[in-house]
């Protein structure tokens, strides 16, 4: 009995093995799959399967049109005064040249060209800074007392430094020009009485600046900005001297040279997205994969039955 049973099981397991091989041969070998490029170059098989390759990573680099908006203070400066009647040597170094601070106002539009480096142009009024000055002659001084404002356009590039809490400190340079107005300027000379006075009178310069300063993310739409900037002027002048009794001997205009100012100003930026509608704040388009290439999956052989051995009652 007990070999007769041995013979059954030893009979199951020679079938089920053929089985699985007759099975098996059903299954032909994967086709073999061949690189994009050379398939797309011809040089592929007819009939060629590309491999699959995984999607490239896009790397969403953020970009957008802003305008903004600036205001600030100015802290000016002047390198000397000069006039065709100054005599060289005849006076000490000027004592008390200065500007009191004046308001700014400006306005620009910008892109970002990307998530570190950004362009604007800009323009603003400063405003009219009182100027006052003192020179001492041998015997006698002069006083200067006028103002000044102008008219500053500039184009400008920035790096942004990298992004901490929302808060991106930032690089800067422009370039451009500056009109200069000197306005109600009188030159009194106190020991001899003399007064003399001059028009308003405007100058175009070239003009740069510097800038520096940190830049706080209200909302992906918003973000305020504080700046230092320095900012050369170049020259300005007057217009011509006229003596208080009214005569005008030669034209004498007075030149502000070496002109500079220490400007403080607080920005805001406000990107194009925020007149999109539907949405508050700037959403960038979602990024665009290339298509995946189907590929078959590798092959993989089907399992095979073994009959486990019977055991024996007996």
């Amino acid at each position: 009995m007990i070999c007769k049973r041995l013979k059954f099981s030893i009979l199951i397991v020679a079938a089920s093995l053929a089985a699985g091989a007759a099975h098996a041969a059903d299954y032909a070998p994967p086709p073999q799959c061949y690189d994009a490029a050379l398939i797309a170059s011809g040089r592929a098989p007819y009939g060629a399967i590309p491999c699959y390759t995984p999607p490239p990573v896009v790397v969403e680099e953020f970009a957008s049109w802003y305008l903004r908006g600036d205001i600030g203070i100015s802290n000016q400066r002047v390198k000397s005064l000069d006039n065709v009647l100054s005599v060289p040597g005849t006076f000490s170094t000027p004592n008390g040249y200065g500007f009191d601070s004046a308001g700014i106002f400006g306005i620009g539009v910008g892109y970002y060209f990307n998530d570190w480096l950004r362009f604007d142009l800009t323009g603003e009024y400063r405003s009219r800074a009182n100027f006052h000055g003192l020179e001492i002659f041998n015997g006698y001084t002069d006083e200067y007392h006028g103002s000044k404002s102008e008219w500053l356009f500039l184009a400008n590039a920035y790096v942004d430094l990298g992004t901490w809490h929302n808060v991106t400190p930032f690089v800067g340079a422009g370039v451009g020009f500056s009109r200069n107005t000197i306005h109600n300027f009188v030159d009194n000379n106190i020991p001899t009485g003399g007064v003399a006075y001059a028009s308003d009178e405007s100058k175009w310069n070239f003009a740069w600046a510097l800038h520096a300063g940190l830049a706080y993310k209200v909302t992906k739409n918003f973000t305020v900005e504080l700046a230092y900037r320095y900012v050369h002027l170049g020259n300005a002048v007057t217009g011509d001297l006229i003596a208080y009794d009214g005569t005008n001997t030669i034209n004498n205009p007075t030149t502000f040279k070496g002109l500079s100012s220490h400007d403080v100003r607080l920005g805001l930026r406000m990107n194009f997205d925020a007149f999109g509608s539907g949405s508050s704040y700037y959403a960038p388009p979602p990024p665009v994969y290339q298509p995946p290439v189907y590929a078959p999956p590798p092959y993989q052989p089907p399992p095979v039955y073994v009959q486990p051995p019977l055991r024996s009652k007996g």
